[in-house]
């Protein structure tokens, strides 16, 4: 293992972690991943974050041929290579989010409630239910990601990528957010939460463009 693999499986297994004390999965649910160089390292199949060691690491090349570690990969494959091969992205962040999971089971696209849906690439749609590990599921969560960096998957839960892993896995924490913000709107017996037009998005997008600090 190169020193760059080191220390990204290692930033590979503080944000598996997160997921679980964030509460956005459970037990081994979801699963995340890196790209280094021609390399994804990911998540094994079945093995409790908090157990993984530095010699766990476990990685394959883009084609998915194992090629680090002797642990089996995260059933969820086929979804990561899948975006590494459509995408720019270096990260991918997989979770069972409770308020994202229930969002996918009622619509086929995320209300815009909240402007950070611009953060997203805009409305967040769902991608269709397919079984996990899945060709299949692939092809449906890239349709759904057409233009995103974030999608829902109907009874499944959330899929989101980028630049590092902090970023994949911030956009997945807003994803979770813009959720459970909804949901908590939407069920207020007589009323119906106000929502933001496709205009008001763009609009946010043009500011987002020029947010945080420059470098």
């Amino acid at each position: 293992m190169r020193p760059e693999e080191a220390r990204a499986w290692e930033e590979l297994v503080t944000t598996a972690r997160r997921t679980v004390s964030d509460g956005l999965v459970v037990g081994t649910s979801g699963n995340v991943s890196v790209r280094v160089g021609d390399t994804v390292l990911v998540t094994p199949s079945g093995v409790p974050y908090d157990r993984l060691r530095p010699e766990d690491v476990t990685g394959v090349g883009l084609d998915g041929r194992q090629v680090l570690g002797t642990l089996v990969p995260t059933s969820e494959l086929p979804m990561h290579l899948a975006v590494y091969h459509t995408t720019g992205a270096r990260a991918v962040v997989h979770t069972h989010a409770v308020h994202a999971t229930a969002v996918s089971t009622l619509v086929n696209e995320l209300p815009l409630i909240h402007y950070m849906a611009a953060a997203l690439g805009g409305p967040v749609r769902v991608a269709p239910y397919a079984t996990y590990g899945t060709d299949e599921l692939a092809e449906n969560m890239l349709r759904a990601l057409a233009d995103r960096s974030g999608c829902l998957l109907q009874n499944h839960g959330t899929v989101t990528h980028g630049a590092s892993l902090d970023q994949a896995y911030d956009r997945t924490a807003q994803l979770e957010w813009m959720c459970r913000l909804w949901l908590t709107a939407a069920s207020v017996p007589g009323l119906s939460p106000s929502l933001l037009s496709g205009e008001q998005l763009a609009e946010v997008e043009k500011q987002l463009r020029g947010y945080g600090q420059r470098r």
